[in-house]
């Protein structure tokens, strides 16, 4: 089963979600992004941002938490279902990271993916290279993040 037979070109799937917590920005910004503006609610107030808001880094962690969550029920659906799944992995990268707005404290950010585009390997048969558009949009609806993205798939 290939992943252009589960989805349609150009058709965005939702993947999952996510609500940013004071507390869960803390905790990431603590480990890996220790600016004022992730660290200190109060600080935060007098930044540009104007309050506590998440790491661009941690806003895209949970993008890939969310699709990693959404594709182990994909598999378990489509095994259910007597199909077998595509198995997807590793991406040779992404690029065109974009953070467009601010992730603040009780934001909740949908995430999506839409297949932009799709290409066998000639070197490698029954491989495909799967090029994606990655998203997150706020409660609002919107944009917070987007990137594109490839991933192989081995069909």
């Amino acid at each position: 089963m290939k992943m252009s037979d589960l989805y349609a070109v150009g058709e965005r799937i939702d993947i999952g979600s996510h609500t940013f917590t004071p507390e869960g920005i803390v905790h990431f910004a603590s480990r890996f992004d220790p600016q004022i503006f992730h660290m200190d609610a109060e600080a935060a107030k007098h930044s540009l941002f104007g309050g506590l808001c998440a790491s661009g880094w941690h806003s895209c962690s949970m993008w890939m938490r969310s699709f990693v969550d959404f594709w182990k029920s994909e598999q378990a659906r489509l095994i259910a279902e007597g199909k077998t799944p595509p198995i997807l992995g590793p991406s040779p990268g992404f690029k065109n990271l974009q953070w467009l707005r601010p992730v603040f404290a009780g934001d909740t950010i949908s995430y999506g993916v839409t297949i932009l585009d799709s290409r066998p390997l000639a070197s490698r048969a029954g491989w495909t290279l799967y090029t994606l558009a990655c998203d997150g949009v706020n409660q609002d609806g919107a944009p917070a993040l987007r990137f594109e993205s490839s991933v192989l798939a081995f069909e």
